[in-house]
């Protein structure tokens, strides 16, 4: 097991995080409802787009091994918060699939690939996962 990345608190409700394989930089504020900046993703903004970029990727995985085309797939990410305890309750992932006649197990494996990528694995139960798929 390695070290993943570095967090520093730069103040102001910022944090700056260091990527220590590649060295990218992501930069947190926290949201304005919460008496931050929004300058930046929020740190629970991260957590919802997360799994997106997850179901993505292994939608990705899945798609090269069948050599089905996903160039142009694109997910709107809503978060919604709740209160008494502050915290994500719900995620949804709307996905808008290119134009390419998908057949019924094509999509059907892409949908399992989604639901089955290790962030949406790792939330808790209780935090609703919403995800919608357009075929265009």
């Amino acid at each position: 097991m390695s070290l993943t990345s570095t967090i520093e608190y730069t103040g102001g409700l910022r944090t700056s995080s260091i990527h220590l394989r590649s060295g990218q930089v992501v930069i947190t504020d926290a949201p304005t409802d919460n008496n931050g900046r929004g300058e930046a993703f929020s740190p629970t903004d991260l957590l919802s787009t997360s799994l997106g970029c997850c179901m993505m990727t292994i939608m990705g995985i899945v798609a090269e091994r069948h050599k089905i085309s996903l160039e142009g797939m694109k997910a709107d990410i809503t978060k919604v918060m709740g209160t008494d305890p502050r915290r994500v309750v719900e995620i949804k992932v709307d996905f808008t699939m290119p134009t390419l006649n998908y057949t019924d197990n094509e999509r059907q494996l892409l949908i399992n690939a989604a639901m089955t990528c290790p962030v949406a694995k790792s939330l808790h139960p209780d935090l609703k996962q919403t995800v919608s798929f357009n075929w265009l």
